[in-house]
């Protein structure tokens, strides 16, 4: 899988089978995205609906093959450990990374090239905005669900096991 910018100036790859698709709408997700969209020329990364789109793959999987140069973390807060790292040539959101122990790596969808993984769930649904109409095309729910836990509970025990 690649994720290119807009101007195509930076890229990523990710190998192997994505961990899930998945359309978050927690506060900081949505906070996150519309501080990334007010950049100078940015491209779009909430989705109509107000989630913001992504497709979680193992951190030892996803590298940045193009541009590392160009790229820069924004933090919604001094302390938190959720980096949202965007191309400065053109201000687009690439992927997330995290300083403390998470084993995943969000790549923003709206970058992946060609054909698109699908959206296996919506979650934290509770925080879409009003009157948003949240898609019923995957499972949706209000906070994190059992089965997004056990999905990156199991990406973690292959990573242990070299898998």
């Amino acid at each position: 899988m690649i994720a290119r910018c807009a101007c195509g100036s930076v890229e990523y790859e990710a190998t192997g089978d994505p961990i899930l698709g998945v359309a978050c709408y927690c506060d900081d997700c949505q906070a996150g995205s519309r501080q990334i969209e007010a950049l100078p020329n940015a491209p779009p990364v909430l989705d109509p609906d107000g989630g913001t789109a992504y497709v979680l793959y193992r951190k030892d999987r996803v590298r940045c093959t193009r541009g590392g140069g160009l790229v820069r973390s924004h933090k919604l807060k001094t302390k938190t450990d959720t980096n949202r790292v965007v191309a400065t040539c053109c201000n687009s959101a690439m992927v997330m990374t995290f300083d403390d122990s998470k084993h995943w790596v969000p790549v923003y969808r709206g970058r992946v090239q060609g054909a698109l993984p699908p959206i296996d769930m919506r979650i934290c649904t509770k925080f879409a905005p009003d009157g948003s109409k949240v898609p019923r095309d995957a499972p949706i729910y209000p906070g994190f669900s059992v089965r997004f836990i056990g999905k990156l509970l199991r990406a973690r025990l292959a990573m242990m096991f070299g898998r």
